[in-house]
């Protein structure tokens, strides 16, 4: 069972992140406020693995924050890869179906030189989910797969 340790959405594209402690997911919405989850489908929510941000971080020499991934959900305690397609994870209420890899864009470069091609190996950028139920998720919530 792994652990929400981070929550953040943004307005608009290039918009900066906004760390926040507790929120609602939704199928209308995705991570309220987050201007990506207005638009139901396959990358409506993204969530980042601690661990392996931590290892594209060392592998840069760098310690920067989560947010620069732009991601919504930090997570710990799970490993997310491409066998985890189609299976749903339970985030306080809330549940989402991962559906494909955040594939790490240029813009990470922009961020971090470099940082592109340390998110590139093993889902390091996270994994996208579309949201299957409605609920509410804090930062300490469990997080788990349910199938």
């Amino acid at each position: 069972m792994g652990k929400l340790l981070g929550i953040a959405y943004r307005d608009g594209s290039r918009q900066p992140m906004r760390e926040i402690d507790a929120t609602k997911i939704s199928l209308t919405a995705g991570v309220a406020s987050d201007f990506r989850g207005r638009k139901p489908g396959p990358r409506q929510v993204t969530v980042l693995c601690a661990e392996k941000w931590r290892a594209a971080c060392d592998e840069l020499g760098a310690q920067l924050p989560w947010t620069t991934r732009r991601a919504n959900l930090l997570v710990n305690g799970l490993s997310i890869g491409p066998e985890c397609v189609g299976r749903t994870l339970r985030v306080g209420t809330a549940l989402l179906r991962i559906t494909i890899e955040t594939d790490p864009c240029s813009r990470m470069d922009e961020q971090y030189r470099g940082l592109k091609r340390a998110l590139t190996p093993d889902w390091r950028g996270g994994a996208c989910c579309e949201v299957v139920q409605d609920g509410d998720i804090a930062v300490g919530d469990a997080v788990q797969f349910v199938n």
